[in-house]
């Protein structure tokens, strides 16, 4: 994997997996880095040239007079695959990043030639129950000023190394399971982002903007019904944080579509089961024929 920085009104942190086929580019969640497909793309690399990079606001990105809101990064995104990936590509997105992929695939048909929502920020389905600690982590990121003195309070008491665990296992990973290069990296970029004095303001924006977009349950299907672009839906049982509701739901509105059902996985199965999320893409793509 190597790692540079390209500009796009405003530096941009990706990194470069290989691979010499049609470019697949890999969106992070909300929180994340290009680190939470560390687990996957080199293997990845078999079938496409493979690109991730941090949002904007998030890892080494930094806003840099840009906004972290989601509309903001899903033109950072259309913009990276005009100017790095070369134009059309395959788009998988995680949480927030499957949100970010939705929305570029519904306005930039022309750039996304397939779609993967993994554990996707797609808004709760009718019916569908919060986990109780999930929901009241956002009602705090929500509410004036409470966000960033938690966020503030959690790095003060309990710091970078514990900070990751904890979000780990809130999105199903036992940190423990993860090979130690791939801890090792989200450890040290959560270090990292602790002396960026605008790491929690994005965290922040970010967070509210995705709440307001998942909120407007009739537009979001209405995107989803307008996206083009063949789609694979891979959704975790046990994820606290976007239930399998959401999956079932976006699966029902598209029937053409396909989902793949990941028993006893959490919220990033990218990071928990690699290889069953591989074998899930994998197997998505040989029924098309994908080389």
């Amino acid at each position: 994997m190597k790692t540079g920085i390209v500009d796009l009104g405003g530096p941009v942190h990706y990194a470069d997996f290989g691979g010499s086929g049609p470019p697949m580019v890999l969106v992070h969640g909300l929180g994340g880095s290009l680190a939470n497909w560390m687990a996957v793309g080199g293997a990845l690399t078999a079938r496409f040239r493979v690109l991730a990079l941090d949002l904007s606001g998030f890892g080494r990105t930094p806003p840099a007079g840009r906004s972290a809101a989601v509309q903001a990064n899903v033109a950072l995104v259309g913009r990276f695959l005009d100017e790095v990936a070369g134009g059309p590509a395959v788009v998988a997105g995680n949480s927030m990043g499957g949100l970010i992929g939705a929305l570029l695939a519904a306005s930039r048909p022309d750039l996304v030639t397939r779609l993967i929502l993994v554990n996707a920020a797609l808004g709760r389905a009718p019916g569908a129950l919060l986990d109780p600690r999930v929901a009241a982590l956002f009602s705090i990121y929500m509410t004036p000023f409470a966000g960033s003195l938690f966020l503030r309070w959690r790095a003060a008491t309990i710091g970078p190394e514990r900070t990751v665990h904890q979000t780990l296992r809130l999105c199903g990973v036992h940190p423990s399971r993860l090979p130690p290069e791939v801890l090792a990296a989200h450890v040290a970029i959560a270090r990292e982002r602790g002396r960026m004095p605008w790491a929690d303001d994005a965290f922040l924006t970010a967070a509210r903007s995705l709440m307001m977009l998942t909120a407007r349950r009739a537009r979001l299907d209405e995107t989803l019904r307008s996206i083009q672009a063949p789609t694979l839906i891979v959704q975790g049982t046990e994820d606290r944080l976007v239930p399998l509701a959401t999956a079932q739901h976006a699966a029902r509105l598209r029937p053409d579509w396909s989902l793949a059902v990941l028993d006893g996985v959490g919220h990033t199965p990218q990071l928990e089961v690699p290889e069953r999320w591989l074998a899930a893409v994998n197997g998505w793509l040989d029924e098309r024929s994908v080389p």
